[in-house]
């Protein structure tokens, strides 16, 4: 194989792993630039549970092509010294690697990085809202908040438990912001694997609530990485009297 050819090659495959590492620490950059722009607790907690896990694997992609792209530059004496035959092993062996790398990965991210998205959920969604005033707000609990949900919210949380109201209050002014989450979208973790790939998977209502009687709603989880399932109990509070 031509030296000029070789050397070439060599270059490119630098240039592309350049590339790559600053293509990787772009996606990086502009995910947490995007969630910096957020100014809302809420909607910063929806972008980073639907895009976090998501940007994390596209940049690890990017890395993943940089070592292929530098693999493919090294050994250029040897390749040289003995022939064509060790150009195209060199391919071969760097196409190799990169495939295995990148399933290995796939399934590191799939089942490790929830853990650490989840703390950063749940910093976000328990970090105190400011009022329009200024003020803290308060982070009203589930005795609480049914006093301040009106009668659709109540019956989406009581019939579909899948939908979750978070309700704060600024005790100074009265000033109430409500915000909703979606159980479906969100993972827990699994007490058979220990990772966070639990998701709600089905719910029935086994003792619907009433004014009088707390009703009973049976949740099945489904792990999408060790397929183990379970169900949870979840007790319903009665139906509010003073919203109608």
């Amino acid at each position: 194989m031509e030296h000029e050819f070789v050397l070439t090659w060599d270059r490119y495959m630098d240039y592309g792993a350049v590339t790559s590492i600053v293509g990787a620490v772009l996606i990086f950059l502009y995910h947490e630039f995007r969630v910096l722009q957020i100014k809302d607790y809420k909607e910063k907690y929806d972008y980073v549970n639907l895009y976090e896990v998501r940007y994390f694997w596209y940049a690890l992609v990017a890395l993943i092509f940089a070592l292929g792209f530098f693999a493919n530059s090294v050994a250029t004496e040897k390749i040289l010294n003995r022939g064509d035959l060790w150009f195209w092993v060199r391919i071969f062996i760097t196409v190799c690697f990169v495939v295995i790398f990148y399933f290995v990965f796939y399934s590191m991210v799939r089942i490790y990085y929830p853990r650490y998205v989840e703390k950063r959920l749940v910093k976000l969604r328990n970090t105190p809202r400011i009022s329009p005033d200024g003020n803290a707000m308060r982070k009203l609990d589930e005795t609480e908040e049914d006093a301040h949900l009106d009668a659709s919210q109540i019956a989406e949380e009581a019939n579909v438990h899948s939908v979750d109201y978070d309700v704060w209050l600024d005790d100074k002014t009265g000033y109430k912001k409500i915000e909703k989450y979606d159980s479906y979208l969100h993972a827990e973790e699994c007490s058979e694997c220990g990772f966070f790939t639990l998701k709600i998977d089905k719910e029935e209502i086994e003792v619907k609530p009433t004014a009088d009687e707390t009703g009973l709603l049976l949740k099945h989880y489904k792990c999408s990485y060790c397929n183990h399932r379970e169900a949870k109990e979840v007790k319903l509070a009665k139906l509010s009297t003073n919203v109608v």
